[in-house]
């Protein structure tokens, strides 16, 4: 128990400075609020409006995704290094450990963690399945607007000629 003595110690010194930090600046600030202390502060731009919109959720969804795999793979490299030594014990922990993962992944993945865009409305497939095969029916161009059709390119070419 003597070996821990210093970590220990070197805790309590941590928190007592933490709480004294704490306790003296909330005795020795000055307390005088204005508009301007209170203003949030955006590279030195007054804000003139509020923000559009509340950032989306699905950002911190995939940071914690990221943040799973993560804890998998520090879970599993041990395991990987000494498999010999640690035996089959150790082989059924990282099994059921994978599939309980895994199972919780699936989840979030169904439950849209990924979907990015708008939600899509599906057509039914008659409907996208038309006769004349146009570019409205079969793919969405993006880009094309304002350009001209190939008609007009080919005449264009040949004045050029």
């Amino acid at each position: 128990m003597g070996q821990y003595l210093p970590v220990v110690v070197l805790l309590a010194l941590a928190i007592v400075f933490g709480a004294l930090s704490f306790f003296a600046s909330r005795l020795l600030a000055p307390r005088r609020p204005s508009a301007a202390k209170e203003a949030p502060y955006e590279c030195g731009i007054v804000p003139s409006r509020e923000p559009p919109e509340r950032f989306p959720v699905t950002f911190y969804v995939v940071a914690m995704l990221f943040i799973m795999f993560d804890i998998e793979i520090i879970f599993i490299y041990p395991y990987a290094v000494d498999r010999s030594f640690l035996g089959s014990y150790a082989f059924w922990e990282m099994l059921a450990f994978s599939v309980v993962f895994f199972a919780a992944f699936v989840y979030v993945v169904a439950r849209g963690a990924l979907d990015w865009g708008p939600v899509q409305k599906y057509r039914r497939l008659d409907e996208s399945m038309a006769a004349v095969r146009t570019t409205t029916s079969t793919i969405r161009r993006v880009g094309l607007e304002g350009r001209l059709d190939e008609a007009d390119q080919a005449s264009r070419q040949g004045e050029a000629a």
